[in-house]
């Protein structure tokens, strides 16, 4: 067996290691700075073929809403949060607000979110952050497509 590092080797294009997230305006990605730190981002622009993935940790509340507003997307989407204590790791250490078709649940524990396809969710508020909260999202499509903008993938924002 051959021993690579990283991008080398036949399957190091699908090793992502680095940054490459969409070029999100700059106001946004002030406000994320505020209570979050994206880790990495992964969609078929970074790694042809790949659905989209991305994982930030949450550092500090944020008690209004965060991101887009309601919004739908076409295919599946998981949402996830993680409290960070290795010894209680299903305690979130925090409060997270999330909401799907109009239903508000608040998150005390780590939790996995499960949304089908055409299902408007958000708003997502931050309301407690004791520790920090690992967060991911995974969305069944290449892009990550809102519908409520015409079915555009966030590249065409």
């Amino acid at each position: 067996m051959a021993a690579v590092k990283n991008s080398e080797g036949k399957y190091g294009k699908y090793y992502v290691t680095d940054l490459k997230a969409p070029q999100f305006p700059p106001e946004f990605l002030e406000r994320y700075k505020q209570f979050g730190t994206r880790i990495l981002w992964l969609d078929q622009n970074v790694v042809p073929g790949a659905f989209q993935i991305n994982a930030s940790w949450y550092h500090h509340a944020m008690p209004e809403p965060i991101f887009a507003p309601e919004h739908v997307h076409p295919n599946d989407e998981v949402v996830g949060f993680f409290g960070s204590d290795p010894d209680h790791p299903e305690e979130l250490n925090g409060e997270v607000e999330f909401t799907m078709d109009g239903e508000t649940h608040l998150l005390t524990k780590s939790a996995m979110i499960f949304i089908p396809g055409g299902v408007k969710h958000l708003p997502l508020k931050l309301v407690r952050v004791d520790k920090p909260i690992f967060h991911f999202s995974i969305c069944l499509s290449g892009d990550y497509v809102d519908e409520n903008k015409d079915g555009k993938s966030i590249y065409d924002a």
